[in-house]
């Protein structure tokens, strides 16, 4: 596909992309737009002019804060539009070209929001090699995976409240953490705060108390994709998380970007994933490709200084459980979903050294500190490190990306 648009030759926001999100420009209220180059293409002027006319479409659902109306909507209405812009941006006669000036934002004018309104939120744990990581640290060789995780999607509910989006900075936590096994906790401000490299989807489809979803019919309730830092303070989940799990290591923030990936868009770029043995229960069984290919990297910018340091380098396509499965299995037991709901992967480490997802496995606990491009060394994240995630997906001509959650890290209050 040609625009007659000037898109840049390995921009994230191709023509073959085209993701959601709410931003604000000027004066103007938030409202629903579509990422194309360097522009948005702002959907509440667009319906407006009439480019979505014969869509079945509510009048004012693009002058909403959050897109949880526009989702709710169907998949038969997103691909609509996704193929009406499609369409728009190829044809030098379209609504769209006449009305450029009117319908197009540039990026840099514009600020960009949450895009949805999170009712709740599941953070699961789906790396083989992050948990095998994790595990060796912690419980030895032959112990690393406990008896449970390949067979289940093993995962625990987060707290919605506190997901931001990209570039809304997070304060270093306070809470109780425990230096010296042989001493009582102390008070103050986490030593270990770290990084998770996630990825998370959005429920596009409400279902009933005591509704379950079919693992095989799992993407029809996934309307797309976000990159998610789940930020960790080690020192204080270390310390909490027996016998319930995580709590104020975990709550105190994470990170989205703000653009959402829809599936359709990702759809060149499905893959299989790893083989599963032993086999998974019948439940959780599904049938072709449920990974993709969505190349992922995290970089490190300390306090005044622009250089960067990519420390990890990964790819979705690791984790062990798809999303199918992990949706399947939330609900199994009769949980409901709402629109909106986000569903994050859990830290996607690779099987290379600098693919793992997160600063507690790259530094093996503390032990390979990370020399950054300024001479610095890192074992965790200090004050005022700018932590930057990417993803995208390559093939042939086409470039799908998720733009960036960038985040910076404030000292403790």
């Amino acid at each position: 596909m040609q625009s007659w648009l000037d898109i840049p030759q390995n921009s994230d926001f191709s023509i073959y992309n085209l993701p959601y999100g709410i931003f604000s420009y000027g004066k103007k209220k938030p409202r629903a737009g579509v990422a194309i180059g360097n522009f948005i293409i702002d959907l509440k002027r667009a319906y407006k002019k009439g480019l979505l006319e014969g869509i079945k479409i509510p009048k004012k659902i693009f002058d909403a804060p959050v897109l949880n109306d526009y989702i709710r909507l169907g998949k038969s209405v997103h691909r609509a539009v996704r193929e009406r812009l499609q369409e728009q941006l190829q044809d030098p006669t379209s609504l769209l070209f006449r009305y450029q000036h009117k319908l197009l934002v540039p990026m840099e004018d514009a600020t960009m929001h949450l895009p949805v309104a999170i009712g709740d939120y599941t953070d699961f744990y789906s790396s083989e090699e992050h948990a095998t990581n994790v595990g060796k640290m912690f419980r030895g060789e032959a112990n690393a995976l406990m008896p449970n995780w390949k067979h289940l999607p093993v995962a625990y509910h987060g707290r919605a409240s506190s997901i931001v989006v990209s570039g809304t900075p997070i304060r270093r936590p306070m809470g109780q953490y425990r230096p010296n096994d042989n001493e009582p906790p102390v008070f103050g401000p986490s030593q270990m705060v770290d990084f998770e490299l996630e990825v998370a989807f959005i429920i596009s489809r409400d279902t009933e108390l005591g509704e379950r979803i079919p693992a095989n019919h799992a993407e029809d309730y996934i309307f797309g994709l976000v990159l998610f830092n789940d930020w960790s303070a080690r020192d204080l989940q270390k310390w909490e998380y027996v016998p319930l799990g995580p709590f104020l290591g975990k709550n105190f923030g994470s990170s989205m970007s703000p653009w959402i990936v829809t599936l359709d868009a990702l759809e060149p770029f499905r893959t299989q994933g790893p083989v599963q043995n032993p086999p998974v229960l019948p439940y959780l069984q599904t049938e072709g490709a449920h990974a993709f290919d969505i190349h992922l990297e995290v970089a490190i910018i300390p306090q005044a200084t622009t250089q960067e340091t990519v420390v990890c380098r990964s790819n979705f396509k690791y984790l062990y459980w798809n999303m199918a499965q992990q949706l399947a299995h939330h609900t199994v037991n009769g949980c409901n979903v709402r629109v909106g709901d986000v569903m994050a992967s859990g830290t996607i480490s690779g099987p290379a050294p600098d693919s793992f997802g997160s600063m507690l496995e790259l530094t093996w606990n503390g032990k390979n500190p990370i020399l950054l491009q300024d001479g610095s060394v890192r074992t965790a994240i200090n004050d005022y490190d700018e932590v930057v995630m990417r993803g995208y997906c390559q093939k042939d001509y086409m470039r799908v990306g998720f733009g960036e959650v960038r985040t910076l890290l404030l000292p403790a209050e």
